[in-house]
């Protein structure tokens, strides 16, 4: 090939001058390799960086800080080798041909020299490199296990050899569970009726299918039960339970303490004790499947509680406040945490990546409709309300639950002589659609009994729906629009009949069912994600089948993956990031500068910023708002493609505006407000926001840390006296930034912290996936 013409086609060279391209054409050479054949491997000294020609080349990265990632692979044109080029350090990958290719080899020291006379070389080798340390560490939920590993030294891999990776996903509460082998069900089942003398389990497997009636008096019983038909010779998936690499269990209720999926420990179960009184018929069984799991497991099977709860963490807390003294609440952890999160998260991803969107986007409604039901409303892929509260007692109204009632009924109930278990029992399992029926909490027998003219019956589904329908235009108005609205649970995935009750009357909002399309079921009675909402409807309507042990799975490697990572950030303990305050400030267009200072207007530096390239602007704006407004705002340079408020939460009520806690940048459907300057105004339709808490970070911090961009981490503020935890702290990645922690003032002011102060990065909360 015609080394010149080739180097001269990629991107990345557009910046060098044609001599220049000659110099490295001249002192290059080619190879060629043939499928399969190995490149490059892990610590090879590298000194110089490889153009793919022709053909396709795989890299597969293996840092020691992390777990093994997701490959990348490139083709004609793409160049790897640049992490060794920047840094000096030995490869981190191994590199195979996975296809017949050319590759142009260019002596690193050659391609140096250039880069001391083309500094926009160096910017976008840089900027290859943030993206690549972004794309090799996206790790979706298939497969979902190709990053296990164990706990231990920080960066210890678990090398499982040519072993496949196993998993089992187990919920206690109604005994089921799943087998996952690298990241594909094998086997599931669950077992019914325990401690009745009939317990009956039903199992299915690639290799075969068992229903029977099985010896299970007690919870232990029926998992040794589960475990030796794991292990069975005709329809088990297993030859010995040594196979099994982790345990993932469900457990309904973190309280406040546990905000993701976490590994086991003693101080982990312990803390569920105390959890107890929050969910009394939930919480001891879950703590004893993980209990009975040490007992019939062998050692060293990880074990990982995912909790109902968790997604809701990020609820708003004038969301999840209820309206009672705040010291008695903070005390007894008295608030709303909403449940079925593992199923409301994983129906809005899914159904978001149906449509071809990105999973976690947009303003979307997910309804859980089943023996429990609630309903959750998610913006951008975070929980911002849900139905259910301290229990899943509030909400919807459900098959013998009473849901959402006056809690003045329930004083009147203890002047009529009930009691708290009497209470209990009412409230729990005699209400509901049983409780106004009359009849039956089964929407089968009810509504055989509707079509016979049963008034209770009829009275029971009315109710039912209308509820349901209720949340979903109080949900859609507290987000201000509905991007998306799904059905899912063992109701809201089978009865057509209820859905079309719940969306009549909501055509205003966009809701307009195909009821052919609702009415027909899938092709062979498969589990299936299908849209029933009209073509012409605003809104999609969709049907997805929830797949809470695909979620436990998911959940389990990450809460691995970010033990991991939290074993790095213990040991970086030492290593202390700049704190630095934002106060108010806006961000404009070029466009808007104009109409606010004068056509053709340039802004003016004042002072440099700590984030390079990024400076205070000598002008300043004023803020109006529906209710106040704010003077001298300043602006913050460059000019950003569109213009951005970022105020604090005290400057919302000054101002009259509800602004979203939001990352920088991400301002749809946010309120909008007047900007003044001194030649002319500015009407912004949206754009004000409360800046989500973050850390700028360079790629090399990233990798100091361990993490990547939009992960999410707990930050410790001030002295061991007085320090402060901040979750909640979004992490930014780029070569262009600075390392620091921005806080508003607001925050700044409750922690009793300034700027100059530092921070140290306690653990990681969230590992943002694809």
């Amino acid at each position: 090939m015609e080394r010149f013409a080739v180097l001269r086609s990629v991107e990345i060279f557009s910046d060098l001058e044609p001599a220049a391209l000659e110099r490295l054409a001249a002192t290059s050479w080619e190879e060629d390799y043939s499928t399969g054949e190995v490149i490059l491997r892990p610590g090879q000294v590298v000194d110089n960086v490889t153009v793919v020609g022709s053909g396709r080349i795989q890299v597969l990265h293996y840092p020691e800080s992390t777990p093994p990632r997701q490959p990348v692979l490139l083709g004609p044109l793409e160049l790897c080798g640049e992490v060794s080029l920047l840094t000096g350090e030995p490869s981190i990958a191994e590199v195979t041909a996975i296809a017949p290719c050319r590759l142009i080899r260019i002596p690193n020291a050659d391609l140096r020299r250039e880069m001391a006379t083309t500094p926009r070389l160096v910017q976008r080798l840089a900027s290859l490199l943030a993206t690549r340390l972004a794309q090799r560490d996206e790790v979706g939920t298939r497969p979902l296990l190709s990053a296990l590993r164990a706990p231990g030294a920080p960066g210890e891999d678990r090398d499982f050899g040519s072993q496949p990776m196993l998993m089992l996903s187990l919920s206690t509460s109604a005994l089921r569970y799943a087998l996952f082998v690298e990241g594909e069900r094998t086997a599931e089942g669950e077992i019914e009726k325990i401690a009745s003398g009939a317990a009956l389990q039903q199992h299915r497997s690639a290799r075969g299918n068992l229903q029977r009636t099985v010896a299970a008096g007690d919870h232990e019983a029926a998992l040794q039960v589960v475990l030796d038909t794991l292990l069975h010779p005709e329809v088990g998936s297993l030859q010995r339970l040594e196979e099994i690499h982790a345990v993932g269990h469900r457990v309904v209720h973190g309280g406040v303490r546990f905000t993701e999926s976490t590994v086991v420990t003693d101080e982990v179960k312990e803390e569920l004790r105390r959890l107890t009184s929050l969910a009394p018929l939930h919480n001891p069984l879950n703590l004893l499947g993980i209990e009975l799991c040490e007992r019939l497991l062998p050692g060293g099977i990880t074990q990982v509680c995912v909790f109902d709860t968790a997604f809701h963490a990020t609820l708003p807390e004038h969301v999840y406040r209820y309206a009672i003294p705040r010291e008695l609440a903070d005390r007894h952890q008295l608030r709303r945490f909403g449940f079925h999160g593992s199923s409301h998260k994983y129906v809005s991803r899914a159904a978001n990546t149906f449509l071809g969107h990105p999973a976690d986007a947009g303003k979307v409604i997910t309804c859980h409709l089943g023996i429990g039901s609630s309903v959750a409303a998610i913006e951008h892929g975070r929980s911002v309300d849900t139905s259910m509260g301290l229990t899943p007692l509030e909400g919807l109204m459900m098959n013998t639950r009473s849901g959402d009632l006056d809690p003045g009924l329930v004083l009147h109930l203890l002047d009529l002589g009930y009691g708290r278990e009497g209470i209990d029992r009412l409230l729990n399992k005699e209400s509901g659609l049983l409780g106004l029926s009359g009849l039956s909490g089964d929407l089968t027998e009810l509504e055989r009994a509707a079509d016979s003219g049963h008034p209770g019956a009829l009275l029971a589904l009315h109710a039912y729906c209308y509820r349901v329908r209720k949340y979903i235009g109080a949900y859609t108005a507290a987000m201000g629009g509905l991007d998306l609205l799904v059905f899912t649970g063992c109701i809201g995935e089978t009865r057509s009949s209820i859905r079309s009750r719940v969306c009549q009357g909501l055509g205003f909002l966009g809701i307009e069912l195909d009821e052919r399309a609702n009415g027909t079921e899938p092709a062979g009675g498969g589990r299936q994600i299908r849209r029933i909402s009209r073509a012409e409807g605003k809104v999609p309507v969709l049907v997805v089948p929830t797949e809470e042990d695909v979620v436990l799975a998911a959940e389990t490697v990450k809460a691995l993956k970010r033990s991991g990572v939290t074993e790095i950030l213990q040991a970086r303990r030492d290593k202390h990031v700049p704190l630095g305050i934002s106060a108010h400030h806006v961000h404009l267009s070029q466009a808007d500068v104009d109409v606010l200072f004068g056509k053709g207007h340039q802004l003016t530096p004042f002072k440099p910023l700590s984030q390079p390239g990024q400076f205070a602007c000598d002008e300043k704006v004023e803020l109006v708002g529906p209710k106040g407004r704010i003077s001298r705002v300043r602006v913050l340079g460059p000019v950003r493609p569109a213009s951005q408020v970022e105020i604090s939460r005290t400057e919302q009520y000054i101002l009259g505006v509800d602004a979203p806690v939001r990352a920088s940048g991400d301002v749809k459907g946010s309120p909008g407000l007047t900007l003044v300057g001194p030649v002319g105004e500015v009407q912004l339709k949206e754009g004000v926001i409360c800046a989500l808490r973050h850390i700028h970070m360079h790629p090399d911090d990233a990798q100091v840390y361990g993490l990547r961009d939009r992960d999410t981490v707990r930050v410790k503020v001030g002295a061991d006296g007085r320090a402060l935890i901040f979750g909640d702290v979004l992490v930014r990645v780029h070569p262009e930034y600075a390392l620091e922690l921005h806080i508003d003032t607001d925050e700044a002011n409750a922690a009793e912290v300034a700027s100059g102060m530092t921070a140290t990065i306690d653990s990681i909360q969230h590992r943002k996936a694809s």
